[in-house]
């Protein structure tokens, strides 16, 4: 794969910075599923059983709800709409393609874009959706500061499974 660029070099701003990375980590979950196939994007690599297509979801439903249902205080259907009840593992319905997941994660973090663009660093999260008392809101900082490193982990992960699916390697 062709090296994605990072946030340009002279970004100062720690808001611009963040939104840079988010999205520097966001295109290169997108890449990892360009040319995966479903069936590889279905199947787990590791002992734990978690598959790509469950990761892909899981990201899209962190976005939710770090960002729409935590920090925006917006009512959501099924903020863990990601999870198996109970069990916590990552699930994914039958019926549920790459493309209906891959356009649900982007539906949502265009939201997230949005959200943190109408908002400053130290604001804090609305109460009433994820978080019921004001003593618990973090910052807006906070939660992007969260979803980053979400991201980064889980984009090593995705960097592995790439590589014994197929062997392609790189950002």
């Amino acid at each position: 794969m062709e090296p994605v660029s990072e946030p340009e070099l002279t970004l100062h701003d720690p808001a611009d910075l963040l939104a840079g990375y988010l999205d520097y980590y966001r295109d290169g979950v997108v890449r990892k599923f360009s040319g995966l196939s479903d069936q590889d994007a279905r199947r787990s690599f590791v002992p734990s059983g978690w598959t790509p297509l469950g990761l892909l979801k899981h990201l899209a439903y962190m976005e939710r709800r770090w960002m729409r249902w935590g920090f925006a205080g917006e009512r959501v259907t099924e903020p863990w709409g990601d999870q198996k009840l109970k069990d916590g593992e990552w699930y994914v319905e039958p019926g549920e393609t790459v493309d209906d997941v891959m356009a649900f994660f982007r539906e949502q973090c265009s939201r997230s874009r949005a959200i943190a663009a109408s908002a400053k660093l130290d604001d804090h999260a609305a109460v009433g959706g994820r978080f019921k008392s004001a003593a618990e809101t973090p910052t807006l900082a906070w939660v992007l500061f969260h979803v980053l490193q979400e991201y980064a982990r889980h984009l090593g992960h995705l960097d592995i499974v790439r590589e014994l699916a197929d062997g392609v390697i790189g950002e």
